[in-house]
């Protein structure tokens, strides 16, 4: 409970760095940690770590819940969760499809209800 809490505090200090407009740089952000982005397509063609590292963190994916923190420039941040936008591709997904196959689509997703609900 007490990690929980820290780790929450520190959410809190990252969002509030990102939505302060003096602190905030134009362009894109990317993090310079290799296992949490993947590499550029110029070095994934250099090397077979770049080109490791590009596929794990989509072959070694865990169900966790994450959001997306998204401005169009102005002072307004708005927090999209990615369950939401997979389950309103539901129908499309379903389509031609047998009620018992709607079970599967939803596994294959990794929604989290969770996020869905907000």
């Amino acid at each position: 409970m007490i990690v929980t809490v820290s780790v929450s505090k520190r959410c809190v200090k990252v969002f509030g760095s990102l939505c302060n407009p003096n602190q905030m740089h134009s362009g894109m952000i990317k993090a310079d940690d290799r296992k949490l982005c993947p590499p550029s397509r110029s070095q994934m063609k250099l090397s077979i770590e770049s080109l490791i590292h590009h596929f794990e963190p989509y072959t070694k994916v865990f169900p966790r819940i994450g959001f997306f923190l998204v401005s169009n420039g102005s002072n307004r941040c708005k927090i999209r969760a990615p369950g939401s936008a997979h389950s309103q591709g539901l129908d499309f997904m379903s389509k031609h499809h047998m009620p018992a196959d709607v079970v599967t689509i939803i596994g294959t997703q990794d929604i989290v209800s969770g996020e869905v609900d907000r």
